[in-house]
């Protein structure tokens, strides 16, 4: 992105945003609620488009142009809420399946193969959540329902993974198995995009950090240059402590 400017109805909520991400790279997004770190993912993702002015540039994957169900084989979204209101009768293996329609369940007019439902097994392996297969949606607790959505972004077999506040409604427990997901994922070579405001959530794999507030990029580096006290004090306002556990990182 160089010189990327998103307004949402009268109001501009990112402001000359110049960032640049590898493919498989994995980096952290941190900041307050508010501060535009949603709307960098929609605007990643082609779901919202920057204004267009002199000097704008969003070259996604090496193309300025993408047809929305082409990109999702590249990038697997994750945010916290499954689509729409038949996912909860819907089992675990066809709310997976029904990501590759981004429905939220498979509807009688979609052309479901058998390759689909490979992937979508394949995909429930992978975060160790074959046990969900045949319950319903409705029935799973919070965390989950958070692997069933991860499992649909993985579908496609995505080079990236966004995930945008992965661990909100989700209890210590459920907290720790999705971070411990990630990691396999990550370590498996799966590059990872991470929004966040806990620093609970930054993998220790995650060597880049990117700070926003109001809609700017204020600082983006190593995370042991800005995951430091006075950094997250001036970014949030307000006195931040730094506890660490070994590999991980806290903050009250």
């Amino acid at each position: 992105m160089r010189q990327v400017n998103v307004a949402r109805g009268d109001r501009i909520v990112l402001h000359d945003v110049n960032l640049s991400i590898r493919t498989g790279e994995h980096v952290a997004i941190l900041g307050p609620n508010g501060c535009g770190k949603s709307t960098l993912i929609l605007t990643m993702t082609c779901q919202i488009y920057p204004m267009v002015i002199p000097g704008m540039q969003v070259s996604i994957f090496g193309r300025e142009r993408w047809d929305l169900t082409q990109l999702r084989k590249h990038f697997g979204v994750v945010g916290t809420e499954l689509p729409g209101e038949r996912t909860a009768v819907t089992t675990g293996l066809d709310a997976v399946t029904a990501g590759f329609f981004s429905a939220s369940t498979l509807w009688p007019n979609l052309h479901v193969t058998e390759e689909m439902r490979a992937r979508a097994r394949e995909a429930l392996e992978r975060i160790e959540a074959s046990h969900l297969a045949h319950q319903l949606v409705g029935e799973m607790s919070a965390g989950e329902k958070r692997r069933i959505v991860i499992a649909r972004a993985l579908v496609h077999r995505p080079q990236q993974l966004l995930l945008d506040e992965p661990s909100n409604a989700l209890d210590l427990a459920a907290q720790r198995s999705l971070r411990e997901t990630l990691r396999r994922l990550v370590n498996e070579g799966t590059g990872l995009v991470l929004v966040t405001h806990h620093l609970g959530d930054i993998l220790p794999e995650i060597e880049r950090v990117i700070l926003m507030r109001d809609g700017c990029i204020l600082a983006d580096g190593p995370r042991a240059e800005l995951l430091t006290e006075p950094r997250l004090t001036d970014l949030f306002h307000a006195p931040i402590r730094i506890g660490r556990d070994e590999e991980w990182l806290h903050s009250w």
